[in-house]
């Protein structure tokens, strides 16, 4: 199929789609001041050409198998990242445990968790290692593993094993996908057995992650969103998933609002 040049509203529309992660119907059509037939005929279009996939009332990027640049990742989203990380920091008493694994998200929750007071800090991510072990008072340990150069994290069987000795209160991990049905969705199934290894030795697991990871693919199925005790997000993602997060088990905590679903 030969693609066609895209028009200029279709451009704002991928542009959207890429700075948030889903776009509406209706609200596109308000900001166009069109109808939402017209805007359906170009998700439609835009669909054909494999920009954008479809979902019930919009629709979202895709992306590639492949995840962007670490250094690229750190400055997107980073002060709703900075919003989130505070908000999983006060959930998160003194005195605590808790593993805090690979990704951007986890190191603006290490950032906030500074202001703590003895806490046990098990980790796979040098990144967050190297913030926490700042504070005299925290007991921070690093596991042990391949080091990946991209992002210094910390993966294989020898992570896996060291991670197997702890049981912690809380475990705090990211991801860099989330299907409509739920399923938890990463680039690396080694990152992703690690973070399965957390989940099942952690008394209560938070998922930190902004709301432009909804609808975004990744290969490798880490879990479901019903594993989950605590989302913290910046805002709620639009339908389906709104829907997905009402219907599950999972207490969803919103930057944007008070309110606790």
């Amino acid at each position: 199929m030969t693609k066609k040049a895209l028009n200029q509203r279709q451009e704002k529309i991928v542009e959207i789609a890429r700075s948030e992660g889903f776009v509406g119907i209706e609200k596109l059509a308000a900001l166009f001041e069109i109808t939402p037939q017209t805007i359906r005929r170009d998700i439609m279009l835009l669909c054909e050409q494999g920009i954008l996939r479809r979902y019930h009332g919009g629709a979202s990027l895709i992306s590639n198998t492949r995840n962007v640049d670490y250094t690229e990742r750190r400055e997107v989203m980073k002060e709703e990242k900075a919003r989130i990380g505070r908000m999983v920091a006060a959930h998160i008493p003194d005195g605590a445990s808790l593993f805090l694994n690979i990704g951007t998200t986890t190191e603006a929750v290490a950032d906030a968790l500074l202001d703590h007071k003895n806490l046990n800090v098990v980790t796979n991510n040098i990144n967050v290692a190297a913030k926490l072990s700042q504070r005299e008072s925290f007991d921070v340990s690093i596991a042990p593993g391949h080091v990946r150069p991209r992002d210094l994290a910390v993966i294989g069987e020898a992570t896996i094993d060291f991670i197997k000795q702890f049981k912690v209160d809380f475990g705090v991990i990211g991801i860099s996908g989330i299907d409509e049905d739920g399923t938890l969705l990463d680039f690396d199934y080694r990152e992703v057995r690690v973070a399965q290894t957390i989940i099942e030795n952690s008394r209560t697991t938070f998922l930190a992650t902004d709301h432009t990871k909804f609808g975004r693919r990744a290969m490798v199925k880490l879990g479901n969103i019903t594993d989950l005790d605590g989302l913290f997000l910046d805002r709620m993602p639009p339908a389906p998933f709104d829907e997905l997060i009402h219907s599950s088990s999972v207490t969803a905590h919103l930057v944007d609002e008070d309110d606790i679903f």
